[in-house]
């Protein structure tokens, strides 16, 4: 369509609403169409339908889009100001000719580092030690100069050091492209395969790779397809396809470098299968697949270990000799027997040890564990924290690389001596200008409704009160088992600067207390996410961290969820909520199987075709609960291309939230058209959205 056709549908809309001017916006309002959504369980009237466009061409859908977002334009002109000094704080924190840590993999060392005022990082490596000549494998700023929107992801260099793999989306929507460049001459090859998972595997041959496909509409990951380096992508030969929507698939290598392995995974069920790396095959199931059995498996030194909730659901660690039939679990010993309250979340493997990452108290730590049995954790020294395996790409070692960050401490990458006990800090993330001393963390314990003990981690600036009066933002998600662990934000040092109180609800819906916790807040107990988050709100302001009046809540997809049904069910307990790309049309998105992540998920929801999960689902869905009354003041934001939560959804939501609510709070819509679910890419311009929606936030709450 030609701009000037977009731009006069857009003025017409304005016009419609009864704009009279920049001063005194008026918001658009859409039509309203009608339509229904058929149902077992019954049909509803969506009104809003029409604003779905799968191609994202309808001139009517997209002239309302920029309506939309003309009007965001206008409703936050009075806060530049603002943004522009947040924005400026943001970035002045960057140290920005910055790099990582690097890591040995077969004689080479490799990092990424980016240079001042530049977006995209530079990956390079070394030969042999870090004083060695640099090569660039891939300059990022370089590749993504001119597009709206860049992404690289999955790099993968081949076994003999000679050929990297790489997926580029130049969309946003997930949609990568595999490419391959010669490290020896510096050329970008001819081979190019289209719609794949960025999950890369080389076989040992060096021009054999393996790739992942997606189904074009819904987006799923489907088939396993074989790509040797000179063949057009369309004699990719198919490896494996899963035939069951309810499973994601990813590829791996196993630690001893052996076998190459497909793993599939769905809310309630995993299966993994391998083949050998110098001669694949036929990939073998490892464990079958069965209901309610989670695991995942990997190979050295003669062994698999099993991380498995078989008769353990907080997971135990077990193993398998090689040789031993793969599926018998009977077969199976011990390595780290089920213990209650810990739940084991990851392990890495080692000639001498295993490195366990696992959850105690709602905390995240790490463990080691030697070949003769000595456990040992590593220390902290605060009172929370977020602990993790950090990038260790040899077992061959007997030091382990771990970050570590919390509410106050900057992202760090540490190394354990695993022998002495002695910690090395490598590297701890530059935030220019900020001094850690000057802010407390603590943690917290809420009492929900139903007497459950809920998990809350705070920070603020010294100095501060517990009078009642501060500004607070709450952030929260409590979906899929995923556990938001406290880590330090950059841009929220400019909120604890200015007297806020910044606070994690680690409402049920995660795994911050384990596989129960989860399994407490989704399906038939979903509501208990969203009481959760309210009766934290309500905990802290009752405690004295925050004016009642004076209360922020912020999430994302899910966490999007987790917004509207909050402002539904509590709305008063809230001045302003931002809802960044909100999952909000449950049961409509869950009835279409078509749309992406529909069908893996029904273990996550539930399935509307069944009248009970209808009928509870319903019962919840922030848009189908939009009421004729006061909501909060509203930053919502979306992308157009958004393969995750797709853009018509929270698009709706705001109409019928704009149709409905009765009171005068401003209700902002913006909509980049250039982006995905993760916003813009490069790290820079996604601050700008930052400073956008919390400049919002503070003239709602009225801080200076």
């Amino acid at each position: 369509m030609r701009l000037s056709v977009i731009l006069g549908s857009v003025a017409s809309l304005l016009l419609c609403a009864g704009a009279a001017s920049a001063a005194d916006p008026v918001p658009p309002v859409a039509a309203k169409k009608p339509f229904v959504v058929h149902a077992p369980a019954g049909d509803r009237q969506d009104e809003y339908y029409w604003l779905r466009d799968d191609t994202r061409k309808n001139p009517e859908m997209l002239a309302y889009l920029g309506a939309e977002n003309a009007y965001a334009d206008a409703m936050l002109a009075s806060t530049k100001p603002v943004q522009e000094k947040l924005y400026s704080e943001f970035v002045g924190r960057i140290k920005q000719d910055d790099a990582s840590v690097p890591y040995r993999l077969r004689g080479y060392w490799y990092y990424t580092r980016f240079e001042t005022g530049k977006d995209y990082p530079v990956t390079a490596r070394r030969k042999g030690s870090m004083q060695a000549p640099e090569q660039v494998l891939l300059d990022q700023n370089a590749m993504g100069a001119g597009k709206g929107y860049f992404a690289v992801a999955g790099e993968t260099v081949s076994q003999d050091n000679n050929l990297l793999a790489y997926a580029q989306d130049d969309v946003g929507r997930r949609q990568y492209v595999l490419h391959v460049k010669d490290l020896r001459t510096g050329k970008t090859l001819d081979d190019a395969v289209p719609n794949i998972e960025p999950d890369i595997v080389w076989a040992d041959d060096n021009r054999t790779i393996f790739y992942i496909d997606k189904d074009p509409i819904t987006l799923l990951s489907k088939r396993v397809k074989m790509h040797v380096l000179g063949t057009p992508a369309s004699a990719d030969e198919l490896v494996y396809e899963e035939k069951d929507d309810s499973f994601y698939m990813g590829l791996q290598r196993t630690r001893s470098d052996k076998y190459l392995c497909i793993a599939e995974q769905s809310t309630t069920a995993t299966e993994q299968r391998c083949t050998s790396a110098t001669a694949p095959g036929e990939f073998k199931v490892l464990i079958p697949r069965q209901r309610d059995h989670l695991y995942q498996a990997d190979h050295l030194n003669g062994r698999w270990v099993i991380r498995t909730n078989w008769r353990a659901s907080d997971y135990r660690l077990m193993a398998l000799k090689d040789g031993a039939a793969w599926g018998d679990r009977t077969l199976w010993t011990d390595v780290v027997a089920p213990k209650a309250g810990v739940f084991i979340q990851d392990f890495q493997l080692f000639d001498g040890f295993i490195a366990i990452d696992e959850r105690s108290g709602g905390l995240r730590r790490v463990r080691t564990l030697s070949n003769a049995g000595k456990s040992a954790f590593v220390p902290s020294d605060e009172p929370a924290f977020t602990m993790g395996l950090g990038v260790n790409a040899e077992p061959s070692t007997e030091k382990l690389r771990y970050t570590y960050t919390s509410l106050t401490t900057p992202g760090s990458t540490y190394e354990l001596d695993t022998k002495t006990g002695k910690r090395t800090l490598l590297k701890r993330t530059p935030v220019l200008g900020y001094d850690p001393s000057n802010y407390v963390t603590e943690r917290l314990w809420a009492t929900a409704r139903d007497g459950t003990k809920v998990p809350v981690s705070v920070v603020y600036r010294k100095g501060f009160k517990k009078d009642g009066t501060a500004a607070l933002l709450q952030y929260g998600y409590g979906s899929y088992g995923s556990s938001t662990d406290p880590s330090f934000s950059l841009t929220n040092v400019s909120l604890l600067d200015r007297g806020m109180v910044y606070a994690i609800a680690h409402v049920r819906g995660g795994q911050e207390m384990g596989r129960a916790w989860y399994d407490d807040g989704h399906l038939f107990k979903k509501k208990n996410s969203f009481t959760d988050f309210i009766d934290v709100t309500r905990f802290l302001v009752k405690e004295g961290y925050a004016s009642k009046d004076r209360v922020a809540a912020m999430g994302g997809s899910a966490g999007g969820l987790l917004m509207g049904a909050t402002v539904n069910m509590a709305p008063q307990d809230y001045r302003v909520v931002i809802a960044q790309v909100p999952f909000v049309d449950v049961v409509t998105t869950m009835l279409d199987e078509s749309i992406p992540l529909t069908t893996n998920e029904f273990d996550e929801w539930g399935n509307p075709k069944d009248p009970k999960y209808y009928a509870y689902m319903l019962s919840y869905s922030p848009y189908d609960n939009v009421e004729a009354k006061a909501y909060p003041a509203l930053f919502v934001g979306t992308g157009l291309w958004d393969s995750q939560v797709q853009y018509y959804e929270p698009t709706k939501w705001v109409a019928r939230l704009r149709a409905h609510k009765t009171d005068s709070h401003p209700l902002v819509f913006r909509v980049n058209m250039e982006a995905g679910h993760g916003g813009k890419s490069g790290r820079f311009r996604r601050y700008r959205d930052t400073a956008e929606q919390y400049a919002f936030m503070l003239q709602q709450l009225g801080v200076n």
